[in-house]
C-alpha cells in the first residue's frame, strides 16, 4: 500500500512516515500543498493523509483537486479543529476520514488500513502458493508450516509477488509497491531483500529469477 502524507510541521510528518514504515507501507512526505499535487500526479497513492491546516495551498483546496481529478486515492484529512461543523465540512469537501489532532497512533493507523483496502477492489487477505501461506490481515507468513520471521519490506516484497500468482513482477514494480521514493538505493535494496527472503524461505527455492525481466513464485 502507498500512502502519502502531507503535513508542514516536520517532526509529525516523519512521526507519522515512520510508524507506517513499521507497519510495512511504502510511505511519501509532502511539506505542502503544491508538493502533494506534484507526487500525486506522478505516482499512484492508496491514501492520502492530509493535513487540512497547511500553508500556501489549503489542504481543502487539495482535497478539491484529488476529487476533481478522480484520483482513486482516499483522502483522511487531519486537522486541530474538531467541532462537529469543522468534520462536516471536511468531509463535505470529499474527504474519505477524518481525524482531529492530537490523534492516537495506533487510530491513525487502522483508518489508514481501512482506506487503503477500500482504494482498491478487494484482495483476498490470505494468500497461498507454493507451501507459502501469507495472512495481510495478521501480517503472518509460513511455509509447509514453519513461521517465517520477515522483516516489513520481506513481508512486503513476498506480498507482491504472491499477488501476481505466478506471473512475473519487475523489480521496478516491486520498488513501486514497497519502497519509499525518496529511498536512494532502492535497486539494490530490492536485491539484497530478496536474498534475505530467500534464506528465509528456505529449500526447495520458490522464489525464481526471469533474466531481463523480474521475479516470480513458481508454483
Amino acid at each position: 500500500m502507498r500512502v502519502l502524507v502531507v503535513e508542514d510541521e516536520a517532526f509529525l510528518a516523519e512521526m507519522i512516515a515512520e510508524g507506517l514504515r513499521r507497519a510495512a507501507l511504502a510511505v511519501d512526505v509532502a511539506a505542502d500543498g503544491l508538493e502533494a499535487l506534484r507526487k500525486l500526479g506522478l505516482g499512484e497513492y492508496d491514501v492520502l493523509v492530509l493535513d487540512r491546516d497547511l500553508p500556501g495551498m489549503h489542504g481543502d483546496d487539495v482535497c478539491r483537486r484529488v476529487v476533481e481529478q478522480r484520483l482513486m486515492t482516499r483522502v483522511l484529512m487531519l486537522t486541530a479543529a474538531g467541532t462537529v461543523r469543522d468534520r462536516v465540512e471536511g468531509l463535505g469537501l470529499g474527504a474519505d476520514d477524518y481525524l482531529t489532532k492530537p490523534f492516537a497512533y495506533d487510530e491513525l493507523l487502522a483508518r489508514v488500513l481501512a482506506l487503503g483496502r477500500r482504494a482498491r477492489p478487494a484482495l483476498p487477505p490470505v494468500l497461498e502458493r507454493g507451501g507459502i501461506v501469507l495472512d495481510t490481515a495478521r501480517r503472518q507468513a509460513d511455509r509447509d508450516g514453519r513461521h517465517l520471521h520477515l522483516s516489513p519490506k520481506e513481508f512486503g516484497v513476498l506480498e507482491a509477488l504472491l499477488r501476481a500468482e505466478g506471473a512475473v513482477v519487475s523489480g521496478e514494480d516491486l520498488i513501486e509497491q514497497v519502497w519509499e521514493e525518496h529511498t536512494s538505493y532502492r535497486t539494490n535494496a530490492v536485491r539484497v531483500t530478496l536474498s534475505k527472503l530467500r534464506a528465509k524461505l528456505g529449500e526447495p527455492p520458490v522464489v525464481e529469477t526471469v533474466p531481463g525481466a523480474g521475479y516470480r513464485i513458481a508454483s
